[in-house]
């Protein structure tokens, strides 16, 4: 990162020698511009000795001990561009010199500024080495390669460079080494005491939780050794708002804090009760740090005038409440801080009350990271009491199980209470269920519940048969996480029918087959190694010679048991077809025995009955059985229709009508008649 300065500045004169640099002690004509100057921070005021303008040269000064970029005043003649070396130690370091630094008691009449810009993207132009800051070190000055082809190199320790003409700026701002983040907390903190006579205490946690203002103060400064004391020269003349320090110290991010940052104030000693309220909730123990809630959901509460907010702490100890159980409310609801006691908040009070539990109790079951609705609270322990719950036992299933309230203020617990009672459950039941409760919490029992009967579900177990396990064995439901169905069908190398037998012989099965447990192929069963024996007894018999590739790609194609496969054979010999012709049949199309008996026969009757082919044609063409009997009785239906009216012509195949896609049959059937469309739509 480094800074140049630009040739084209707008000047339309050159000047051919260069005179001593020096701080005018007169007023110019650019006095009405300083204000704007002063705030860039990077402008500088330069005269000839004849009180004329110089025209800036390119140069990038680069510090490679500190991996920094400096920035530096170098003018030069445009007929003198090899006299940088004389000029540079002659006149442009004396004494005298002009500091970038704006914390000089220089006169605004004095400032004549050039513009400063950031030469990132265009640094491969210029480069230098040594160091300004480290005097002894050697520096080379290289122009700008496309207007100048030199480079000329001096001894910094012959040019007596004095410290305070030197602005650093990080390369990274975005990484802070920690003695630059702590010199900067260091100087923020004496700011904020000593200057502005805020506590010590509230001054030292603002300096250390406010990372990103400290990062936004060290863009402005650049030698770490040096932080402290420029950023408290930086203080003396730029008062910081102190708002922002603050709203991120109490745990509010920029984005949070940028629409409730006052207008017109900078300091916190400004606003009274801001502090005066902050201060009270710090005095009762409130972490800090955790104002920043309270501060989003009831800013309220920090606009309320002396002792109001005392009063209000003191009414919730009254009820009985000791201050780590109030430090807990506050930060999880700061809306019982706003108004009267919160009326909903008092009644669960009173039922813990009746059902014996200690207030104290309360402590350990909140959290500061969860809000609660307390009206919704009240009525799930309403409700449980009307399913049949007495006090003294609800009292003992909320000590045991607390989150059944407190987990998204008892939401969860209605969710599950809703899925038992579509499961079939009756309330005894439930409450039984929910008197047993495993170690889980109850958002991940009600998730792992819904799964479990997601999987038993993907697995094709019957509907009443799911809900006998969800009846019987509810908490297995919902304490483990199950694998996915068809993960565990795969490493358990079942199929769906015999897990689902499996899963009814003996459901605590279930256990076993959990999210990260391996698990172990299932040993084969007698009655898969019948069917295969059976399976290939039937490929024999239709001729395919045993223990060849015919035979392998046979018994992957026909689908289904032996005694299955015969079965559906016979019924296409019974159909009226010779046995030869069904062999040769289902050898050119196998899919047809890979339905059901009763689908065969529908599709055999609607071609023979009711669109009067003969079984021949099934014969011919075998594939016709494959096809769906709605797809065959539509375009035959259609087909006659036009020939009936001579528009295509009769006795074709029906390989011809049914295998062509529904676009090509409407192209060369149905579009052939000016009424096709309208009789295929009403065929349809």
């Amino acid at each position: 990162m480094g800074f140049v300065f630009s040739r084209s500045m707008g000047w339309s004169r050159s000047y051919h020698n260069v005179g001593a640099a020096y701080i005018a002690e007169k007023s110019l004509s650019c006095e009405r511009n300083y204000s704007a100057e002063l705030e860039k921070a990077t402008r500088t005021a330069v005269l000839s000795n004849s009180e004329r303008i110089l025209k800036p040269t390119p140069f990038v000064i680069n510090d490679t001990r500190t991996d920094r970029v400096v920035e530096r005043v170098v003018f030069e003649g445009r007929n003198s561009p090899r006299r940088f070396h004389s000029f540079s130690r002659n006149t442009l370091f004396p004494g005298r010199a002009l500091t970038l630094s704006l914390f000089n008691n220089l006169r605004p009449a004095c400032l004549l500024g050039f513009a400063v810009y950031d030469v990132e993207g265009i640094r491969s132009q210029v480069y230098a080495s040594g160091s300004m800051l480290f005097p002894g070190k050697a520096l080379s000055f290289s122009r700008n390669a496309f207007l100048f082809r030199r480079t000329n190199t001096f001894d910094a320790a012959q040019m007596n460079i004095p410290r305070e003409i030197t602005i650093s700026v990080e390369q990274n701002p975005g990484r802070i080494s920690r003695k630059g983040r702590d010199a900067a907390q260091d100087a923020v903190l004496d700011y904020l005491h000593c200057t502005r006579g805020l506590h010590f205490t509230d001054a030292d946690h603002m300096s250390k939780n406010s990372p990103d203002f400290i990062r936004k103060l060290l863009s402005v400064v650049g030698d770490e050794q040096e932080i402290k004391h420029a950023l408290i020269r930086f203080f003396r003349y730029h008062p910081i708002n102190e708002f922002e320090p603050f709203f991120e110290s109490i745990g509010l991010r920029p984005s949070e804090f940028a629409p409730f940052l006052p207008k017109g104030l900078l300091f916190l000693c400004d606003d009274r009760l801001l502090l005066e309220n902050y201060h009270v909730l710090c005095n009762y123990g409130v972490p800090r740090i955790k104002l920043g809630r309270v501060y989003l959901e009831a800013r309220e509460v920090f606009r309320y005038d002396y002792g109001i907010l005392q009063s209000k702490i003191r009414s919730y100890e009254m009820l009985g409440l000791n201050s780590s159980t109030i430090i807990k409310l506050i930060v999880s609801c700061p809306l019982l801080l706003v108004g009267d006691v919160n009326s909903s908040f008092a009644k669960v009070l009173e039922e813990f009350k009746d059902m014996g539990i200690e207030y104290d109790w309360l402590g350990g079951c909140v959290s500061e990271k969860s809000s609660y609705d307390w009206s919704n609270i009240l009525r799930l322990m309403k409700h449980l009491k009307e399913f049949g719950c007495s006090k003294k036992d609800l009292g003992e299933l909320l000590r045991k199980h607390c989150e059944f309230l407190f987990d998204a203020s008892g939401s969860k617990t209605y969710t599950l209470i809703t899925l038992f009672l579509k499961s079939g459950l009756r309330m005894n039941e439930i409450m039984s269920i929910l008197f047993e409760f495993p170690e889980v919490a109850v958002g991940n029992f009600v998730k792992n519940f819904w799964q479990g009967i997601h999987f038993l579900n993907e697995i094709e177990m019957k509907r009443e048969d799911i809900a006998k396990i969800v009846r019987s064995h509810p908490q297995l439901l919902g304490s483990c996480c199950f694998k996915k169905a068809c993960v565990l069908l795969s490493e358990l190398n079942v199929g769906r029918k015999r897990l689902c037998t499996i899963i009814l012989e003996d459901p605590n099965q279930l256990s076993q087959w959990v999210k990260g447990r391996k698990v172990r192929p299932l040993p084969g069963t007698g009655e898969e190694d019948k069917a295969r024996y059976q399976k290939t007894e039937f490929l024999l018999r239709l001729g395919f010679p045993e223990n060849s590739d015919e035979m392998a790609v046979a018994f992957r194609r026909f689908r289904g048991r032996g005694d299955e496969l015969q079965e559906r054979f016979d019924c296409l010999v019974k159909a009226g077809m010779d046995c030869q012709d069904v062999v040769k049949m289902i050898k050119v199309s196998p899919p047809v025995l890979n339905q059901s008996s009763d689908v065969i026969m529908k599709k055999i009757d609607i071609l023979v009955n009711s669109l009067n082919y003969p079984l021949q044609t099934i014969v011919t063409f075998p594939s016709l059985l494959c096809y769906d009997p709605e797809r065959i009785k539509l375009r035959v239906s259609m087909y006659n229709w036009l020939t009936e009216r001579g528009f295509v012509r009769p006795m074709l195949s029906l390989s011809t009508i049914l295998a062509c896609s529904d676009a090509r049959f409407v192209k060369h059937f149905v579009n052939v008649h000016p009424e096709g469309l309208q009789v295929w739509e009403r065929l349809k």
